[in-house]
């Protein structure tokens, strides 16, 4: 058990009260402003009469009345600790300042949290995954990492990663053309930097993924919003916009498009390439939750399809494994690939590389495919159940789309509301949604997204119930 650090008092010798009172209050101040807590351990008394220089029995004295008084309580060889049922008369103060404290602090502990689509890390090979760290990192400690490392990633790495692309997604890549990240997030960060140039222009899905808006923006790029229908992005919108400007680039995330979960047409992703073709521009890909797909077969990307010739692509192991998983991956031509590496040489010079070939022994032991499939009946499932709950509770409040995939709901609703407000009443009784600034340019949406995977069923019960009161 920790011991407290000592305290620091500083005793009036000329005053008419006595050193063991002085100890006596100064303990009391501090239970009273917050210091020291209920269920907080105090020095015994040899070291505290020891760290202030005095006799035992002073200190010894001022404990005795901080028991009798009911500040203090002793447990037999454990010591002396702050009392959990204070004196009378400070109770109800207490119980003020807590009731206060709770209602200040309400937003910011919320008890359900609909995340923006996070998986269950119940469910993901956490144990198999720390053993081949463990293992790797055994073997690599005796080594100097620094000698094997790649700005691009490990090498054997990258070549699993480009045969799971073509083998699963239809893709035709080579190790050389793949660098690996940090999460997806670092790909967009590299993408950003190595593409955009200050003033240059870029088309956002929007609603879309502001945490990418915000990267572009640092690169020094202008945004320009493109809407969403329920086929994807607006393809005719992008033509008129690029038939009187010069785009560099057009971002989006055509399968389970973020936030509205729809899926983009496959004869917009034809256009979109034909568009790119003809006016130049880069499509860059973002498939952050393409490994849970419910229906026959899983879409293919955009940028596997003939003729997507100047496209980037983004995955990561994040959403098929687990958010603390900050592994992700970009493949895109070998110019664009060689900016990437020297930007990435900057910022994170050796990468993980141990975590990199834990996550390929994975691969090749085959636990991530078996994980994967166990994970998506698990998530079809879920899924289901939530369809029911908004069947029962939010039936007469909102419309939406059954996703064919993916770890979230759109759920836009039939009376407008005000986002902003809708959140705050939810945050009032301890749920927590995606601030509508996360995913619009304004406040003119009427929708909101909920992750439901990383929700047990009574979480999601509860906090269903909980917006269908708060929803008009």
């Amino acid at each position: 058990m920790l011991r407290p650090w000592t305290f620091q008092i500083q005793f009036e010798r000329d005053s008419k009260k006595a050193i063991y009172l002085q100890i006596t209050d100064y303990i009391i101040d501090l239970i009273k402003n917050g210091t020291l807590k209920s269920g907080d351990i105090l020095p015994s008394s040899r070291l505290l009469a020891l760290d202030l220089g005095i006799n035992r029995n002073t200190v010894i004295k001022a404990l005795d009345i901080l028991i009798s008084e009911g500040w203090l309580y002793s447990e037999e060889r454990k010591g002396l600790f702050v009392s959990a049922n204070l004196p009378a008369k400070e109770r109800s103060r207490y119980k003020k300042d807590i009731q206060k404290s709770i209602l200040q602090n309400q937003e910011k502990e919320s008890v359900i949290i609909f995340d923006s689509g996070l998986p269950d890390t119940q469910i993901a090979p956490m144990r198999e995954l720390a053993s081949a760290y463990r293992q790797i990192f055994n073997r690599k400690a005796r080594i100097n990492p620094m000698l094997n490392r790649s700005e691009f990633g490990a090498l054997r790495f990258r070549e699993s990663v480009s045969r799971m692309l073509n083998q699963t997604r239809g893709m035709h890549t080579d190790y050389s053309e793949i660098c690996i990240t940090r999460g997806s997030q670092m790909a967009l960060f590299l993408i950003a930097h190595a593409l955009l140039n200050k003033g240059d222009l870029i088309l956002v899905e929007n609603p879309g993924y502001g945490p990418a808006w915000e990267t572009f923006r640092h690169a020094g790029a202008e945004l320009i919003p493109i809407s969403v229908d329920e086929k994807g992005i607006d393809v005719e919108e992008i033509e008129r916009t690029a038939s009187t400007q010069q785009i560099k680039a057009v971002y989006i995330t055509p399968h389970h498009q973020y936030p509205t979960t729809v899926i983009m047409s496959l004869d917009r992703r034809l256009r979109l390439i034909e568009l790119s073709n003809l006016y130049g521009f880069t499509i860059i890909e973002d498939d952050y939750d393409c490994d849970f797909h419910f229906g026959l077969r899983p879409i293919a990307p955009l940028s596997s399809l003939d003729g997507a010739n100047d496209t980037i692509y983004i995955g990561t192991f994040s959403k098929m494994i687990s958010e603390s998983l900050r592994v992700g991956y970009l493949v895109a031509n070998n110019n664009i690939i060689q900016e990437v590496g020297n930007l990435r040489r900057i910022i994170d010079l050796q990468g993980d590389n141990i975590m990199e070939q834990a996550i390929l022994e994975l691969i090749e032991s085959g636990v991530i495919k078996k994980h994967i499939r166990k994970a998506s009946k698990y998530y079809l499932n879920k899924r289901n159940y939530f369809i029911s709950l908004i069947s029962k509770y939010l039936s007469d409040k909102v419309t939406y789309k059954e996703p064919e995939g993916g770890l979230a709901f759109w759920l836009k609703l039939r009376n407008k509301q005000d986002i902003n407000k809708l959140n705050q009443a939810l945050k009032l009784r301890g749920v927590s949604i995606i601030p509508w600034t996360n995913y619009s340019f304004d406040n003119k949406i009427d929708g909101i997204r909920l992750g439901y995977a990383s929700l047990s069923e009574s979480q999601l019960e509860k906090g269903i119930e909980i917006l269908s009161k708060v929803i008009r």
